[in-house]
């Protein structure tokens, strides 16, 4: 794949290695502070999928006003959460962040790239085809092929977190009996045990698809489709 446009640069970076006195001590078990840290990335991660997903094609200004708001979500979801220090309030926002993101990138998907939609589009335009007949044809199978794809991909992104989202409310709701589980059975098996491990796994399969569909509708969006190939 080309390289990756600016707004998606920074959730590909990597975090800094784990360390004494950085993220905390390399340990199986986290504090408070750094169970903010663990699921605030998760949220501030959204919001940076939120500029690049309303910003693109905005003026100066309107991308302005997005990366506001981006700000003004991510600094109230960290402060109430701080505040009320409840993991449900962060659930549902990081849920209702990503369900946003993700049906405005459905919506630009279907107009973007549909060849009738796009066809419909040219009539009410009155644009006439630019192409030959023989090149339309191609670049309206070439769009369809992608569609598929993509239809292909989100499944299994949306799958993954769903399956994480319920092993970690099942870690919830059965963490007393869970912690015995995994003592009688001890390492390194009874890490399978560990629920909300699960979740990150699940998460981060699910983040991978995310951002090389949203990368894949960016440059779909700016109509260099052939530019890309996965």
């Amino acid at each position: 794949m080309a390289l990756y446009p600016a707004a998606f640069r920074l959730p590909s970076l990597d975090y800094p290695p784990s360390r004494k006195g950085f993220w905390g001590p390399v340990t199986s078990t986290i504090n408070w502070c750094e169970e903010l840290l663990d699921e605030l990335s998760m949220i501030y991660t959204t919001c940076v999928m939120f500029y690049a997903t309303f910003s693109h094609k905005r003026s100066a200004e309107g991308a302005l006003l997005v990366f506001a708001l981006a700000v003004v979500i991510a600094t109230f979801v960290t402060a109430y959460y701080y505040h009320i220090k409840d993991p449900l309030f962060h659930q549902n926002a990081f849920a209702l962040l990503t369900v946003v993101v993700f049906l405005r990138s459905l919506y630009g998907m279907e107009v973007s790239l549909r060849p009738s939609r796009q066809a419909k589009r040219r009539v009410e335009l009155g644009r006439a085809d630019a192409n030959d007949a023989t090149e339309q044809a191609r670049i309206d199978q070439r769009d369809r092929n992608i569609i598929k794809t993509m239809y292909q991909m989100i499944p299994v992104g949306l799958g993954s977190i769903a399956l994480g989202f319920f092993i970690w409310n099942l870690d919830n709701a059965f963490c007393p009996t869970l912690r015995q589980w995994r003592r009688a059975v001890g390492l390194p098996w009874g890490i399978l045990l560990e629920g909300h491990g699960w979740w990150h796994i699940f998460t981060g399969i699910a983040q991978f698809f995310n951002l090389t569909w949203s990368i894949w509708l960016r440059y779909c969006f700016d109509g260099q489709q052939d530019q890309v190939e996965l």
